[in-house]
């Protein structure tokens, strides 16, 4: 059974009030008298109690993740798995907690975001997948609450950011085909409203147009692998097909080379193939894939320490910015083909 402040105030002889005051480390009791509560406190191994703690300070000692995307995501796109890891391996450091809540329906994220801190279950929140001119930026100065953003916004925000330079990443992909001979190199991206999305986005425009090569071969789709499917099948029935595809992330990648071979078009033979993130399965895959290795579980450990950061006075929360991704090469990519063929349907 855990020890409590019972136990350590009748094995030292003393009240429960003194041993608060000395294990709280506030004035109460005798320099002597402290010395001997918090020996015998340490020979009986107690620990704090976080519940306690919390309603003694008013702190809940948990930060919280609210996630505004299909909750089928969370188990498929490896990048939230390692992203939390990375969070809570931070947090166990600190005796924190996350608090992680999936709002998918209209309105429930702001929703989330108050309970959360309206009902005093966190401290701060980590946001994640910013948004152009992000809604919920006002909304956290309106709550109070500290936070991090996982990528610089675009609108004015008081919180420290934790970004990754993204466009290297996929101006090396770029390039990397462009020095391979492809001139017709599509783009299928994420969702437009996020930040990332974006960005990644315009570093292929920008990569594109320094090798002036245009860039008319975009699709958007929702970081899914269905989604990844219909943006390839898409640009595959284009007249004038693309002969390689940079994808925003690697589950969508996975899923356009599936689609891409099932049509009979060989890989990288026909079409090369990109993706980010240097998701774990990538490797095994038949070619391997060349992708833009990334380190979501750093990504959340950074992003934790800066909010507790805050929340201890431990800093005042600066940005940060990780090292950009690393292009790996594998078998996903070759030489642009001399007749690339017709559309595909």
């Amino acid at each position: 059974m855990a020890v409590t402040i019972s136990d350590v105030a009748q094995a030292a002889g003393v009240s429960k009030g003194a041993v608060s005051y000395a294990l709280n480390g506030q004035p109460g009791v005798s320099p002597d008298t402290r010395e001997r509560i918090l020996s015998v406190a340490k020979d009986l191994g107690w620990k704090p109690s976080l519940r306690a703690k919390g309603l003694s300070s008013a702190k809940a000692y948990a930060l919280g993740l609210v996630v505004a995307r299909d909750p089928s995501l969370l188990g498929t796109d490896p990048f939230f798995p390692a992203f939390i890891a990375g969070i809570e391996t931070a947090l166990a450091e600190h005796d924190y907690t996350l608090v992680l809540s999936v709002a998918t329906a209209p309105g429930a994220e702001e929703r989330c975001y108050r309970k959360l801190v309206e009902n005093g279950r966190v401290d701060g929140v980590i946001l994640t997948d910013v948004r152009h001119d992000d809604s919920r930026i006002p909304l956290l100065l309106e709550l109070k609450v500290p936070a991090v953003t996982v990528n610089r916004p675009d609108a004015g925000s008081p919180f420290p950011a934790v970004s990754v330079d993204e466009s290297a990443g996929i101006i090396a992909a770029v390039e990397h085909l462009v020095a391979l001979g492809h001139r017709r190199i599509a783009h299928v991206g994420g969702g437009q409203e996020y930040i990332h999305g974006r960005n990644r986005r315009e570093a292929w425009e920008k990569a594109l147009g320094a090798a002036g090569l245009p860039a008319d071969l975009f699709a958007a789709a929702d970081f899914t692998a269905a989604g990844g499917v219909a943006a390839t099948a898409g640009l595959l029935r284009q007249a004038d097909r693309p002969t390689a595809i940079v994808y925003a992330n690697d589950l969508m990648a996975t899923a356009g080379q599936s689609y891409a071979q099932s049509l009979g078009l060989s890989v990288p033979g026909d079409l090369s193939i990109t993706g980010y993130d240097n998701a774990e399965f990538t490797q095994y895959l038949n070619p391997p894939l060349t992708t833009l290795a990334t380190d979501p579980m750093l990504w959340g450990r950074v992003a934790a320490q800066v909010l507790l950061n805050q929340l201890t006075g431990a800093g005042r929360g600066e940005d940060t910015v990780l090292p950009a991704p690393r292009l790996v090469v594998r078998a996903s990519t070759g030489p642009a083909p001399t007749d690339p063929g017709p559309a595909r349907h």
